[in-house]
């Protein structure tokens, strides 16, 4: 291929086009999505309001993508992005929770409601303050510090996935064993316990088309019912964390640190995914 048209494609389009929108438009729509599950909740309609925050989630992912594919990174996307993901991650799976069972619990529900949005907010105040200050390119880190504000979210609505594949009166939805498991996840996204970083996983050659037909054969078990095949995943993020823990405290018994100073890994759309410990 020529020079010249090299160069041509890895022009950024043009300043202003529909295309470096396109990140914006797609953060947009996830807040639309985390906006969509509050109604679904207040209407009662709990698996609606469940695949509303899924949907906002994988909105969250691709503009990401989408950003650094264009070259259509800015300042206004990454506040967009974070103020998006408090709406969607912090504030709607605890307004789901509280509709849905916390209430119930009179003062502890609406107390474990606003610890949830708390912390979710907190942890994206971090992420904005330390990025700012430091930038986001730093030494790789083969985990994440803290829960993300996605897969907080995701474990906050545990009780609720129970809840719907069982479908019927069990512990799950008992408002005070609720209120104490939404507490938890709240610190967990604020804690620097080490998390699952799925980019710092690297797959060999060989093992990538076995790999490509496991995932084909998940998201086919994801569609009918999507219930049990959310809980297994969430459940197995729930088990790497004290493994997460026990290699760190294996790793610095033997004088290896491998955290960097507190960055987190990504804006979504604005950063790349891989450099740090921390993720919003």
């Amino acid at each position: 291929m020529p020079p010249s048209l090299r160069n041509r494609r890895r022009l950024p389009p043009p300043t202003g086009s529909f295309f470096r929108m396109l990140p914006n438009v797609l953060t947009t729509l996830a807040l639309c999505a985390g906006m969509n599950a509050i109604r679904f909740a207040v209407q009662g309609r709990w698996e609606a309001a469940v695949i509303a925050i899924a949907i906002a989630a994988i909105l969250d992912t691709l503009d990401g993508g989408m950003a650094r594919l264009l070259n259509a990174q800015s300042k206004f996307g990454a506040e967009l992005d974070s103020l998006a993901d408090i709406v969607s991650f912090g504030v709607t799976p605890a307004i789901l929770l509280y509709v849905w069972t916390l209430h119930g619990a009179g003062n502890i529900g609406w107390m474990a409601t606003l610890a949830f949005s708390i912390c979710a907010a907190l942890r994206l105040a971090r992420f904005n303050t330390a990025l700012s200050t430091l930038g986001p390119r730093q030494p790789k880190a083969p985990y994440f510090v803290g829960v993300p504000t996605p897969a907080g979210a995701a474990l906050s609505l545990l009780p609720l996935l129970i809840d719907l594949e069982v479908q019927r009166p069990i512990l799950a939805n008992h408002p005070y064993l609720v209120s104490l498991w939404v507490l938890g996840v709240a610190l967990l996204m604020v804690s620097r316990i080490p998390t699952l970083a799925l980019t710092s996983i690297r797959v060999g050659q060989r093992f990538r088309l076995p790999l490509l037909a496991v995932l084909g054969i998940a998201i086919g078990a994801t569609i009918d019912p999507p219930w049990a095949m959310a809980i297994f995943v969430i459940v197995a993020y729930l088990l790497s964390i004290p493994l997460l823990y026990w290699q760190r405290s294996r790793l610095r018994a033997r004088g290896i640190s491998l955290e960097t100073p507190p960055v987190p890994a990504e804006a979504s759309g604005e950063t790349d995914l891989t450099v740090t410990p921390f993720r919003k």
